[in-house]
């Protein structure tokens, strides 16, 4: 009986007490930083560290929101290019136009006018009725052929004048092509030319009328 006694209580000896197992248990390290039960580090500090830290959606936002102002930024000064180019041109058009338009008047005025014409076989009408009842020979030639002439100076006159005051215009219009201040140039010559020769013939400095005794 007392062999049995004593193997009984070597046996209980030898196995670990319960609460022995649960302190080994409790001293398992911690991932997260120190053992459980430790209270230097508790779980709540790790999640506090997380919350505290920016959120990934309020940094992805950021990014965005520069981006597409950079796309707005680029849209609008495309826009600004195209209306740009848009009004460059239609300046160019008109400014060609314009040049083109002085080159003609000043050739105009050299070459005569329809209405000119009008104009010149008006006062010479006139002048045959004014002296069909009688007048010298030197009030027919004035009026009938005279007047003629310097009616028909006049007209080209204005033309030449016109022509002369678009070419200056054109010219003074900044970046304007190269063809187009070329042909703006040749209408103010052409005009200056024209207007320089109708002076002339409309105060007889050119040409005096004949006389009755030549």
């Amino acid at each position: 009986m007392d062999i049995k006694t004593t193997e009984k209580t070597e046996e209980k000896t030898s196995r670990p007490e319960p609460e022995t197992a649960e302190a080994a248990a409790d001293a398992v390290v911690d991932p997260r930083g120190g053992t459980d039960g430790d209270p230097g580090a508790p779980s709540g500090d790790v999640s506090g560290a997380r919350s505290d830290a920016p959120d990934d959606s309020e940094l992805d936002g950021e990014p965005d929101d520069e981006l597409n102002d950079d796309e707005l930024d680029d849209d609008e000064l495309d826009e600004a290019a195209t209306v740009t180019e848009t009004a460059a041109e239609d300046t160019g058009i008109g400014a060609g136009a314009a040049a083109v338009v002085s080159a003609a008047l000043g050739a105009v005025a050299l070459t005569g006018t329809w209405t000119g014409k009008v104009v010149s076989e008006r006062e010479t009408l006139m002048g045959q009725i004014s002296t069909s009842q009688g007048g010298s020979t030197a009030q027919q030639i004035s009026e009938i052929y005279g007047d003629a002439w310097h009616s028909t100076a006049l007209v080209n006159g204005l033309f030449a004048l016109l022509a002369l005051i678009v070419a200056l215009v054109v010219l003074t219009l900044p970046r304007r092509p190269g063809w187009v201040r070329a042909v703006a140039a040749a209408g103010a010559v052409l005009g200056g030319l024209g207007l320089l020769l109708s002076v002339g013939t409309y105060f007889d400095l050119f040409l005096s009328l004949p006389t009755a005794g030549s």
